[in-house]
């Protein structure tokens, strides 16, 4: 059922207030106006504003199952993903080398302001979180969506913490009467992306109660980065040379002699760069003959995307109950039970293993060692790709008792319920080596007599261990190989992650009206909440110890409760006058009480003006807050390969080499910061060879925020079936939680000369950066703006069938992140049009039925992106003399893109509907993206991919 005016309203808001809300706009209206509908006990009016969906003090956007059924799309994410509103996709399914306790979960994110900055609820109630606050919306079978309503506006005072962005809502289905099955299957016209949805609803429904039951199952296999013209050749697109592939290959390689930077001439150990050899063995070579070797060249370097996926696959299996039943003329009882299961697969290229960032050099004393002294080699482990599955059980039960009493003349509604929701992660991984195996195989060997290489000596063995022969190449056969099942046993264990999240929530609500005004009654709603969020995330011991080529992580855990009580005012203030048809208040204030860090109150003011009946406006002033998740105060560390400018290396932008800050760290003048290959980096930023360490902060304090929203509803009686909207939006945060830069705290060390922010910062004795730790802090301040247009137009009846037409576009005018600039100075970024925070999105699309027939066509519109210049050479850099903030800041530009969705539905005679259809129909691309967002891939993350078929049979019975 899809609800106007105030039930829109209404379906957002706790119980309570909406029993109150509901008879408070009912008053000013005449019973007998077109459009009364009964819910529960409450008469929700169809709105004065001729087919208005929306009649609220903020912008509120509702998907009907109807609607939902018109996309070809398997999960509310997606979904979501293709609202204009819905900023860049959180941790994207092209995002493969992503790691950690949030990855393969779907999450959204509006207004681009952070999908832990966006409350996801189920019913009216939050969903289970991730330690780090990522709220996962594959829990929720599409089979069992009723609707979801969208609040585009900060609610921190109806919701408390996370709503700064907005609140997305998804409500299911209830008291179903009968039952569906429905199959769903498709794929990508490459061949590839299979993916399969099976789904079942039944219910029955009786005077007094209900019960519903929906059963999913769905499976999308995943897309390989070799079968895309945009990812198959390397990360500068199409036609990428192998001088841009690693150099860490699989063929395996050692240095001879091996290059030490930044000794000065005639010191010992001394070789320039130029003169530092990697030798590879000849095709058809002997392993042990040292002469069998030649040196590499770029032709040797190695594509780490053949082995990569694209598009991660996932496979979900759920399971939805919603019981209900009036216990009594007053009082009813709910309850909603979901259990879902969803498993996502990873896989990324073999581990670039280089012995000399390991400790693990090839010994003099290895059976394959050909130069008779300790080895510095390089290996891809090209025949084991790192794979990862990640699975996430969720449970969830959600009762509550709700009625209403009658007192003093006026009627009083109450709800009380529970939540409890339990989310069980376990992620195995395999294809990261174990550096306590490693440094056995590498170390003395012998090749016993049945030709199999051991480890130790003949007269010594040591039992269970089998030896590498890292400079065998990948293809080639023989002793010690990579190939070989017992190496590969020996040296890559199973790793295994496991991680459990809590949210136990009780509420209580009391709603009524307190007096009749002349305008109508003023209605109240008070409530108090108490939750309880408990998180743990545990790597592997592998992972804990640092014994493993992966990146390091230690465990998160820690829990926090608070006390909440709300309340909230709808006041009529005019009616029924001239210029006035309505003028109405609604004002509301949240205090909340934190065991981790103290407490916050947050409010809201709206109103709502009727001029005249065609025409509303509207408008909202909020506060907001987000609290810190479990992670960002109790969380393990995490390595990572960061990219970075070391500005004390000669070249690098801003250059302060041979500085004091920088000599007093004892780095070369001539020194050059060193990228992955240990060579001297050639542009910048560059990326470390060795891993930084990120971590929590147990100081933090609650981000804050303000918004504000102004807008219109306009349905002229002069063109009947048209309503436009039109809402300005405006949100400021502070303190936002943010990870200290690494460029910031090299800034602030050796340009800036602050010395404590040196304190992290480990050097090698050649001057290079081995290790830095950087942690969490209130460093964020934006502010971002812009405006939603909303036109729907449903033309007259007509012999050649039924047309209606829907505009939405998203136009952002503004979103500025503050930050410093070289010099340290406070600057403002001003990020529009960056990828993801397009100027412009907009979805066109129009519907036609004819009887058992329909058809949806969707446009959907992305405004051109521009990204920082990778080279300045022609065709790279199209904006090669462009200054920001008094800095030289060169940028490359791309255009705009559109993509089409068809979908062609039919209703058979025998209580069936078939609908084929297409995602991106005319199988548009869009343009490289060599900063690789939301991506690793030079290709926007939120693109499609190709063209989508799929077919759909969805049996009533």
């Amino acid at each position: 059922m899809k609800f106007r005016n105030s039930a829109v309203r209404l379906g957002l808001l706790p119980a309570g207030i909406a029993m109150v809300l509901a008879p408070s706009f009912a008053s000013a209206q005449d019973s007998a106006a077109a459009g009364a509908t009964t819910l529960d006990r409450m008469e929700v009016t169809g709105s004065r504003i001729r087919g208005a969906d929306i009649e609220t003090q903020q912008p509120i956007v509702t998907l009907t199952r109807e609607s939902l059924e018109q996309q070809g799309f398997t999960s509310v994410a997606d979904v979501l993903q293709n609202l204009t509103s819905a900023g860049s996709p959180a941790i994207s399914r092209a995002e493969a080398l992503a790691s950690g306790e949030n990855v393969g979960g779907y999450y959204i994110d509006l207004r681009n302001l952070g999908a832990t900055r966006t409350l996801v609820l189920m019913n009216g109630k939050r969903l289970g979180a991730t330690t780090a606050g990522y709220q996962d919306l594959s829990q929720i079978p599409m089979a069992a969506v009723e609707r979801i309503e969208i609040l585009k506006d900060g609610a921190s005072a109806i919701y408390g913490s996370d709503a700064i962005g907005g609140v997305v809502n998804v409500i299911t289905r209830k008291r179903f009467d009968g039952a569906e099955a429905q199959v769903y299957v498709g794929q990508y016209d490459d061949g590839d992306g299979d993916t399969t949805t099976y789904s079942f609803t039944m219910g029955a429904e009786g005077e007094r109660g209900g019960l519903t039951l929906s059963a999913e199952y769905s499976k999308q296999e995943p897309v390989w980065a070799k079968d895309r013209w945009f990812s198959r050749d390397g990360a500068l697109g199409p036609g990428t040379t192998p001088d841009y592939w690693s150099a860490t290959n699989e063929k395996g390689s050692f240095c001879n002699p091996c290059s030490t930077p930044n000794l000065k001439k005639d010191e010992p150990g001394y070789v320039s760069n130029d003169d530092a050899k990697w030798f590879t063995l000849a095709e058809g070579g002997d392993p042990a003959n040292k002469n069998d070797y030649r040196p590499m060249t770029t032709e040797d370097n190695v594509n780490g995307n053949e082995q990569m996926m694209l598009m991660t696959g996932i496979e979900r299996k759920s399971v939805y109950i919603n019981g209900n039943y009036d216990l009594a003329d007053a009082v009813s009882f709910n309850a909603d039970i979901l259990y879902n299961e969803r498993n996502t697969e990873q896989q990324i290229a073999g581990y670039p293993y280089q012995s000399r960032n390991m400790g693990t050099p090839l010994t003099a004393d290895s059976a394959f060692n050909v130069l008779g002294s300790d080895m510095t080699f390089r290996r891809r482990l090209w025949e084991m790709p790192r794979t990862t599955d990640s699975t996430l059980k969720t449970l969830r039960f959600a009762p509550s008792l709700s009625g209403y009493f009658d007192a003093a003349g006026r009627t009083f509604d109450w709800n009380v319920g529970a939540m409890w929701n339990r989310n069980e992660l376990t992620k195995t991984a395999r294809g990261d080596m174990s550096l306590l195996a490693s440094e056995q195989a590498l170390g003395a060997s012998f090749i016993d007599a049945d030709g199999v290489a051991r480890c130790g000596t003949a007269a010594s063995p040591i039992a269970g261990c089998y030896a590498w022969n890292p400079l065998l190449p990948y293809g080639v056969a023989g002793a010690g190989s990579l190939a070989d099942r017992n190496v590969q046993n020996f040296l890559f264990p199973t790793y295994t992650d496991t991680g459990i999240t809590k949210t136990t929530m009780f509420t209580a609500d009391l709603a009524g009206s307190i007096m009749t005004l002349p305008a109508g009654d003023l209605g109240f709603a008070v409530g108090v909440e108490h939750r309880k969020e408990e998180g743990r995330f545990v790597p592997d011991a592998f992972a804990q110890s640092g014994y493993s080529s992966g990146l390091a992580s230690t465990t998160t855990a820690g829990e926090y409760d608070l006390d909440e009580v709300y309340l909230e005012l709808n006041i009529p203030v005019l009616s029924d006058l001239p210029f006035a048809k309505e003028l109405t208040v609604n004002v509301a204030s949240r205090y909340s009480d934190y065991s981790n860090f103290g407490d916050t109150t947050n409010s809201k003011i709206g109103f709502t003006w009727r001029p005249m009946d065609e025409l509303l406006v509207r408008g909202t002033f909020a506060e907001g807050f987000r609290a810190p998740s479990i992670d960002n105060l109790y969380g393990g560390t995490g390595s990572s390969f960061e990219s970075y400018i070391d500005p004390c290396s000669v070249g690098a932008p801003g250059s302060v080499a041979g500085n004091a800050a920088c000599t007093a760290a004892g780095v070369s003048p001539t020194y050059v910061q060193l990228n992955q290959n240990m060579a001297g980096c050639g542009s910048w930023p560059c990326q470390t060879p060795d891993e930084f360490i990120s971590g929590s902060n147990a100081n933090l304090k609650p981000e804050t925020s303000e918004s504000t929203t102004l807008g219109l509803v306009w349905s002229p009686r002069f063109v009947a079936g048209l309503d436009i909207s039109l809402d300005w939006y405006r949100y400021e945060i502070s303190d936002m939680i943010i990870s200290d830069s690494v460029d910031r705290i090299l800034r602030d060390c050796y340009v800036l000369g602050n010395t404590s922010r040196c304190e992290g910062v480990n050097r090698a004795a050649d001057g290079h950066i081995d290790g830095m730790f950087y942690g969490l802090a209130n460093l964020g301040q934006m502010e971002t703006e812009g405006f939603d247009l909303g036109v729907k137009y449903r033309l007259p009846e007509t012999a050649y069938g039924n047309f209606s037409f829907d505009w939405q576009t998203s136009y952002l005018s503004k979103y500025d992140e503050q930050n410093q600039n070289s010099a340290g100075e406070d600057i403002t970024i001003g990020s529009v049009g960056s990828p993801g925070l397009f100027r412009v999105r907009s979805n066109f699309g129009v519907n036609w039925n004819l009887g058992d027939w329909t058809v949806n066509w969707t446009s959907r519109y992305y405004s051109g992106m521009k990204e920082g210049c990778i080279s300045l050479d022609a065709g790279w850099c199209d904006l090669a003399d462009r200054y920001a903030n008094g800095e030289w800041d060169p940028q490359r530009t791309t255009g705009s893109n559109t993509f089409h969705d068809i979908q062609v539905s039919y209703k058979a005679p025998w209580n069936a509907t078939i609908a084929v259809g297409a995602n991106n129909v005319f199988d548009h691309s869009g343009a490289l993206q060599y900063s690789e967002p939301n991506s690793n891939y030079s290709y926007y993350g939120g693109f499609d991919i190709g063209r989508f078929m799929y077919m759909k049979y969805t049996q009533k019975f």
